[in-house]
This record gives structure tokens, C-alpha cells and sequence, in this order.
């Protein structure tokens, strides 16, 4: 009766023999294992199926093949398990500082980099649970990390002061692979899309936006591809990673100034906005008008300028009705003191102007004008140049001849100003030809506006004068003031 009780008591199993991959001693040659880098040789001994552990990949009971194998050297049944392998062997990352002291185990990892992606690229591999787990391991393991803090100052881009040169990254060799797979994986056309997204989540796209700050531009050039493939097949991630990147922009303009890939981000939402339907979401107007118009305001605004100008075109295509709060938005960040930043607003305002109707001018068109005349009368003759230039553009001087009414007073005075003051012959000669432009368009108006100018200009210098003698009288009466009490101690003292 014992014996019975005995047998029905669960016996404890051996121990597998569960090897981890990132445990496999490269140098031990003690199971017949030979590797040469140039041309790898390997002997039939070491074909032997080892269990990973559960720590390494989620599902128990994996099978891997040694990761120095080559799939060409292993049965069909097995490359699916040596994928998995090699994918866990490149998790492991190097100091690239220090090239010579882990040369073997760089070389080995790089040439296994080469090997994966030829393998996702060939279409061999299967992507299921396990694997999608492993792939997005090993890109977290080399991707996600912690950039060296800034001692940089600022530049302004076209200020005469020099951009630094870009800092190029010494482990990019390997993180170059690591993209590529990346993309291939994302892009793949049989990628079960649900299963993926337990592993491409919210988590994993944040800390994939964060590199964005890199400051090597290889990099984001990568990162770049890689997202618009992300957003272009994640249609439920879409409006996390817009508000993600509003999150970075808000950021960049109200309290670090700092970021190095702002231009990249707005190059992937360029081609995003382009595909927006119609009519836009209040969502992507909220975008446009905080997000966008907002990243104007930074002294940087000359390395992004020319994707943000895209884009905000982009969004005035779609929906004409914005072009006023773009144009409110730009008068909101004028840069006053900066003349390399107003040339800029300049040529992004004519772009603007070009695809305005006539009801969304003019809502705008009387501090538009007095802005444009301001910069007419700029000291900066590049500033005034460009000003004056606008007036060539047809569409816009469509716009101003069917609102001559309005707009010649608040430039007539401007351009007197010009003719009498500015320094430059140049911009002399543009304010002439303007002058003549306004005469043939309306000549009555235009002289009415000049003598309006002369009369306030009379009056001006009246005013001046009485002011001047006023306070000469003031300054004479308190002279007098002071000899009189001086008079009067000197009597008393007497």
C-alpha cells in the first residue's frame, strides 16, 4: 500500500538543457565549433538543437541554433529557430569608443546584422508571436538609449554664425543594420498587423520619436523612413503619434529651443497633411494653428523653415479657409528685431498670398498692410528689397488693385518716407517704380494720400516746434527763477 502511495507522488524532471544565446562562449571550440570571420567553416558536430530560455523570449519551449551558424548550413525546419538565435545575439551592445578591445565579437555581430536582413529581405522569415517579440528586442536593445547632454550653444542659421558640424555616431556601422531591419520588417506585406502591435505599441513609437534628437543625420534620415512606414500601416497609431508630435514641438518652442530633428518630422508630416480628407478634422486645424504656426517663433526657425512652409501650404490647399489665421499667425511671431528671420516670414507670406481668395484677404489685409509697409521703410535694404518685391507677384497685386481703397493709404506714406530718408539706391529706385506702379492703378487716390502725408508731415513739424518752444520758455523762466533766489540770499546775507 505504500509502494502505491509512492508511485502516485509526481516525480521532479530533469533539467533541460537550456543554453541562452547571449551566454555561448564565442572562443570555446570544445564541441567541434570552428569560426574564421573571412569565411566561416563550421563542423557538422555542433548541429545541435539547444532549448533558450524563457527570460529571453516569451515563449517557452523555443528551439535555437548556435547564432554563428549560417542559414545555408541548417535544415528548413530549423532556420526559423537560428533567426531567433542570431536576433538574440545582437542584442548585445559595444563600447565603439573602444573599437580593439571587442573587435571578434563587433565583427561577428555586424556580419550577423548583414545576415538577418537578407534573411527578412529574402521573405523566409516567419513573423509570429515570438519572433516579432525577439525583433523588436533587439531594436530596442540598440536603438533606444540616452543621448550625451548639449554643450553647444544655439546658432542662428543665417545670422553669420556658423551651424557646428554635424556629430556623426561612432557605433553607426551597426545602428545602420538595425534600421534597415527595422524597415523591412515593418514593411513587410505579410506582417500580421494585430499581432505587431502588442510589440509596435504607444511605449515603443514615444521612445522611437525621442531619437529624433539625434545628432547625427544619418540617423534621422532613418528614423525619418521608418516612421512614415509606421504611420503610413498602424492606422490606429495615427492619432497618438500626431498628438506625440505636437507634444515634441510644444516642447522645442516654449522651453528647451532645443532639437535636432524638428526638420525631419515636418518632412513626414508634410506627406501626411497631403493626405488628409476633406473637409479637416478640427483635430489637424488645432495642429496647424498651435503646432505649426507656433514653431515660428524660435531663433532656429531657419533649419525647418522651408518643411514648414510645406506644410502650412499643404494645409491652405486643403482647406482655403485657413489662410487668415495663418496670416494672423505670422503677424502674432514677426520678428522685429531680426532681419535674416523677416526675410523668411516675407517669402512665406507670399506663398501664403498667392492662394488666398478674396474673403479670407480681407479679413487681414489692414495690419497685413502695415506690416508690409513697416518693412517697406526697413533699414535692412535686404528686408525692404524683398518688401518691395511682393508688388511684382500678379496674384497679389490682383489682390491689392481690387482693395486699392484700403491698402494705397497704408503704403503711400511708407513709400514718401522711403523717397526722402532711405539710404540705399537701390530700394530708392524699387520705392520710384512703385510710386509710378500706385499711379497708373489710381492716380487721384495715390495724390490725395500724398498730400495727406504733406499735411500731417506740416503739421508734425508745427507741433514739433511749438513743443521745442515751450520748452525753452520753461528752461528761460526757470533760469530766471534760480538768478532771482540767488539775488535774494546774497541781499539777506548783505
Amino acid at each position: 500500500m505504500l509502494k502505491q502511495f509512492l508511485n502516485k507522488i509526481p516525480r521532479k524532471s530533469p533539467k533541460p538543457d537550456a543554453i541562452d544565446a547571449e551566454e555561448i562562449d564565442h572562443g570555446d571550440d570544445s564541441n567541434g565549433f570552428q569560426c574564421s570571420l573571412g569565411g566561416a567553416t563550421f563542423s557538422g558536430r555542433f548541429n545541435v538543437v539547444k532549448r533558450v530560455s524563457s527570460a529571453v523570449f516569451p515563449t517557452s519551449g523555443t528551439e535555437a541554433v548556435d547564432p554563428r551558424m549560417s542559414f545555408k548550413d541548417v535544415s528548413n525546419s530549423q532556420r526559423q529557430n537560428l533567426f531567433l538565435s542570431k536576433l538574440n545575439l545582437c542584442c548585445q551592445v559595444y563600447d565603439f569608443n573602444d573599437h580593439d578591445k571587442n573587435y571578434s565579437q563587433i565583427n561577428l555581430k555586424h556580419e550577423t546584422l548583414i545576415e538577418l536582413v537578407d534573411f527578412i529581405s529574402s521573405g523566409s522569415a516567419k513573423f509570429n508571436d515570438v519572433t516579432i517579440a525577439a525583433i523588436c528586442k533587439m531594436c530596442a536593445s540598440n536603438l533606444f538609449r540616452v543621448f550625451p547632454p548639449k554643450y553647444h550653444s544655439n546658432s542662428m542659421v543665417g545670422e553669420g554664425v556658423d551651424v557646428e558640424e554635424p556629430v556623426f555616431d561612432p557605433a553607426w556601422s551597426h545602428l545602420q543594420m538595425v534600421y534597415d531591419l527595422l524597415l523591412r520588417f515593418v514593411s513587410c506585406n505579410y506582417l500580421d498587423l494585430k499581432l505587431t502591435r502588442k510589440y509596435v505599441d504607444h511605449s515603443f513609437i514615444l521612445r522611437l520619436l525621442n531619437l529624433f534628437d539625434s545628432e547625427d543625420p544619418r540617423e534621422r534620415d532613418c528614423l525619418k523612413t521608418v516612421l512614415h512606414k509606421i504611420y503610413g500601416k498602424f492606422m490606429v497609431h495615427r492619432p497618438f503619434i500626431r498628438k506625440a508630435v505636437s507634444n515634441i514641438i510644444y516642447r522645442f518652442v516654449f522651453e528647451t529651443e532645443r532639437h535636432n530633428g524638428i526638420a525631419e518630422l515636418l518632412e513626414i508630416f508634410g506627406s501626411v497633411i497631403s493626405g488628409f480628407a476633406l473637409p479637416l478634422k478640427e483635430e489637424h486645424k488645432i495642429f496647424l494653428l498651435r503646432a505649426l504656426i507656433s514653431l515660428h517663433k524660435p531663433k532656429l526657425l531657419g533649419i525647418y523653415h522651408q518643411q514648414l512652409t510645406y506644410c502650412i501650404v499643404q494645409f491652405i490647399e486643403k482647406d482655403q479657409t485657413l489662410a487668415s489665421g495663418v496670416v494672423r499667425g505670422l503677424l502674432k511671431y514677426w520678428p522685429i528685431t531680426n532681419s535674416q528671420k523677416e526675410l523668411m516670414f516675407l517669402s512665406e507670406l507670399e506663398e501664403v498670398l498667392e492662394m488666398m481668395n478674396m474673403a479670407e484677404f480681407q479679413k487681414v489685409m489692414g495690419p497685413l498692410f502695415r506690416r508690409i509697409s513697416s518693412c517697406l521703410n526697413s533699414s535692412h535694404y535686404q528686408v525692404a528689397e524683398r518688401a518691395h518685391l511682393l508688388w511684382n507677384n500678379e496674384r497679389i497685386f490682383r489682390l491689392v488693385s481690387q482693395n486699392q481703397q484700403t491698402i494705397i493709404p497704408l503704403i503711400v506714406s511708407a513709400l514718401e518716407h522711403n523717397a526722402q530718408n532711405h539710404w540705399n539706391q537701390a530700394v530708392l529706385n524699387l520705392t520710384r517704380n512703385l510710386q509710378k506702379t500706385l499711379l497708373e492703378m489710381d492716380e487721384q487716390l495715390v495724390i490725395s494720400c500724398q498730400r495727406a502725408v504733406e499735411e500731417k508731415s506740416s503739421t508734425l513739424i508745427s507741433t514739433s516746434e511749438k513743443r521745442r518752444a515751450a520748452w525753452e520758455h520753461l528752461e528761460i523762466t526757470a533760469r530766471d527763477s534760480q538768478n532771482s533766489a540767488g539775488n535774494a540770499a546774497c541781499h539777506v546775507t548783505g
